[in-house]
């Protein structure tokens, strides 16, 4: 039998879509400047000393183009957080350039584009991003839910949410935004 579903959303998304965008790092493995860089960026940082590991590495590191791309994205996601969108964008760009097939460069642009209200650009952008494979998938469906929201989209926001609690069971994030719904059955 098919039954429908109909989404009420909060009033609460538009200062949680500014504040609480999730970023995909690119894993950098080893013990070198760009690995640092990696794991600053993993692990949520957006201090300057991080930030200027991650210069140190683009500058000092002899990189594969796989690792600069990933540096690139590493650093933009420093910078994103520090709310420097337009120097993100530069790096997101210089990585898509190096390695045009780099999910995780898309999504971390559609994150600058949710935060300048240009929720569609989002969507499209994170939709590419994860055709393409991302390290870290649930951030990019929570990102599409709170563009999705921004759009008034809320059957595809509460998906979305519910695909990112469902691939990182551990992550409160996607199950406090589908609390704010209620889904009642048509």
């Amino acid at each position: 039998m098919f039954r429908t579903f109909a989404i009420v959303g909060a009033a609460a998304f538009a200062t949680f879509a500014i504040a609480g965008k999730s970023q995909a790092a690119t894993i950098v493995i080893g013990q070198t400047l760009a690995g640092s860089c990696s794991r600053a960026a993993m692990g949520g940082l957006d201090d300057f000393d991080s930030l200027q590991l991650c210069e140190r590495a683009l500058r000092e590191d002899a990189l594969p183009v796989a690792d600069r791309a990933g540096t690139l994205v590493n650093r933009g996601v420093i910078k994103l957080r520090r709310k420097d969108y337009a120097s993100a964008r530069s790096d997101f760009d210089d990585a898509l350039a190096l390695q045009p097939q780099l999910g995780d460069a898309m999504v971390n642009r559609a994150a600058i584009l949710i935060a300048e209200g240009r929720y569609a650009e989002a969507v499209a952008e994170i939709d590419r991003g994860l055709a393409l494979q991302v390290e870290t998938p649930e951030k990019a469906f929570f990102n599409r839910g709170i563009a999705h929201e921004g759009l008034q989209n809320l059957n595809a926001a509460y998906r979305d949410y519910a695909r990112a609690s469902e691939l990182a069971p551990a992550w409160d994030a996607p199950k406090t935004e589908m609390a704010r719904f209620q889904v009642r059955k048509r």
